[in-house]
């Protein structure tokens, strides 16, 4: 009946808007490890994970080691070496740090010798 009416462009009346999708095309439910970061707590008894999905998780917590990028590990050998590199005086709880670490390891140093 909507085809012989005069009013409109005949675009409007047809049902392209309520073709159904292909499933090719439908989002699928989202993986396990596609989640969002530390949105599973490892120890909650009420999440649904497998006990292997929980021992894998183990094992890839065990395999990865924390590396810390180069400035990180500058500050840990001297702590005013940051604001060094960047062109930058020292902040002075640098200053103290880099006091306290040369302390310990004098002292460390004496204790060896005894």
């Amino acid at each position: 009946m909507s085809g012989y009416s005069n009013v409109g462009q005949s675009s409007v009346y047809e049902a392209g808007d309520q073709r159904n999708t292909k499933d090719s095309e439908v989002p699928g439910r989202p993986r396990y490890e596609e989640g969002v970061k530390n949105s599973h707590l490892p120890n909650d008894s009420k999440d649904e994970r497998s006990i292997a999905n929980r021992l894998a998780n183990e094992e890839r917590k065990s395999n990865l080691k924390e590396q810390d990028d180069p400035e990180t590990a500058a500050s840990k050998k001297d702590p005013a070496l940051p604001a060094k590199l960047h062109n930058n005086e020292p902040s002075k709880g640098a200053k103290i740090d880099a006091e306290i670490q040369a302390e310990e390891e004098e002292y460390l140093k004496q204790k060896h010798r005894k």
